[in-house]
């Protein structure tokens, strides 16, 4: 929603650059997705070195 009012406020403003914004957007998202998958990759990556990590903490607990 902010987004959307930051949009307009831009287009009352400067419309061209707007335009320009909205043509582009679709091209930067698609610039920016093997990052956004690579984050997710990492993020997975580490998650699991957390789980090997904390294996034998849990282990060791038992059942409460």
């Amino acid at each position: 929603m902010l987004s959307l009012l930051l949009f307009l406020i831009l287009l009352s403003i400067c419309w061209p650059l707007a335009l320009l914004a909205l043509c582009l957007y679709p091209l930067f998202w698609l610039l920016l997705l093997p990052f956004r998958l690579l984050g997710i990759a990492v993020d997975g990556v580490l998650e699991l070195f957390r789980a090997v990590i904390m294996l034998p903490a849990r282990l060791l607990r038992g059942k409460t």
